[in-house]
């Protein structure tokens, strides 16, 4: 990977899922994952206890009353928390979510598509040993094992504390449902997935997952595409646009995106941008055609292809981006 541009793959924002069953050390492996990416982890805990968005109190309701908490609600939760700043110039890694198909169509019809995706495998027998001997740091909330990964610092054992952890019968019935959705999953991401053995040493599972998270895909289309989707609101574009991309690992471009991270990575344009955001005033076509030029002509999109939607939405605005050279095939 030491290649000229390597500062340009590693320069890119991660997106990452990391899934498996329960008690195969996904909580661990994404902690860690953050600390070597710099990235945000969300997890089911992190939305419902540590998050004060307009949703949460609805998704509460559910829990407090033990009701499973509906799939569109889970997705709309994690849509709101990406398109946060924080998100959106550091990166995320998804613990946990999605859980069956149906949520995983449902984030790619928001237009939420992880680059990587790990997956964790153990034998259930593994599993549900592991699951009676989890103990929490309730400072770092780093989870550590009695057995596999028990910590050397004695301050840190001393703190330790036994989550409410489930019955061996309550995992067993987690497990069943788990290997019953999970095949859903991974038809749906098994471009970008990689499976890795959490029976084995911690620190072993951590450095596979790293290594993986910081390879780029190659494009699988047969050429170079520049694809522009047209058509009126509620077509299916964003939709049609993030398969693509995903089918084919070209770059899907959002222009509302675009100008969110520009706000957030406070470039002189997007300081610009940031006075049309306050104001709610829509921003000029310039200063829009040059934040989609800059984006179209970076490394990513020039060697695998990029698909635009939402933008041009006139003929002004498509006659200044063929003057910016931006013209699709």
């Amino acid at each position: 990977f030491l290649c000229p541009h390597m500062h340009v793959f590693l320069s890119i924002a991660p997106r990452i899922c990391i899934l498996g069953p329960p008690a195969s050390g996904k909580t661990t492996v994404a902690m860690w994952l953050c600390k070597h990416l710099d990235a945000i982890r969300i997890s089911q805990e992190t939305l419902l206890f540590k998050e004060a968005l307009p949703l949460t109190k609805e998704a509460k309701a559910y829990k407090e009353r033990k009701q499973k908490i509906p799939n569109a609600l889970w997705a709309n939760l994690i849509q709101a928390r990406l398109s946060n700043v924080d998100c959106i110039k550091q990166g995320w890694i998804l613990e946990g979510f999605p859980e069956n198909q149906e949520q995983a169509w449902m984030l790619q019809s928001s237009g939420i598509i992880p680059t990587h995706v790990v997956v964790l495998y153990a034998p259930d027998t593994v599993l549900i040993e592991r699951n009676s001997g989890k103990r929490l740091d309730p400072v770092t909330e780093e989870v550590f094992h009695t057995t596999f990964d028990w910590p050397r610092d004695p301050r840190v054992q001393q703190r330790l504390v036994k989550p409410e952890d489930m019955s061996e019968e309550e995992i067993s019935k987690k497990l069943l449902e788990y290997h019953r959705s999970f095949p859903g999953v991974f038809q749906t991401y098994q471009k970008f997935l990689k499976s890795i053995n959490a029976d084995q040493p911690c620190m072993d599972v951590v450095s596979q997952a790293l290594t993986y998270v910081r390879t780029r895909h190659r494009s699988a289309a047969p050429f170079t595409p520049r694809i522009l989707f047209c058509g009126p609101p509620g077509s299916g574009k964003r939709l049609q646009a993030a398969l693509i991309a995903q089918k084919y690992r070209i770059v899907n471009i959002c222009c509302g995106q675009l100008l969110k991270e520009a706000v957030a990575e406070k470039t002189k344009l997007g300081e610009l941008i940031k006075t049309y955001f306050d104001n709610d005033r829509p921003v000029p076509d310039n200063l829009v055609v040059k934040i989609v030029a800059k984006r179209l002509n970076t490394l990513d999109c020039m060697t695998n292809g990029w698909v635009l939607c939402n933008f041009p939405r006139d003929i002004e605005q498509g006659e200044q981006l063929q003057r910016a050279g931006i013209i699709p095939n």
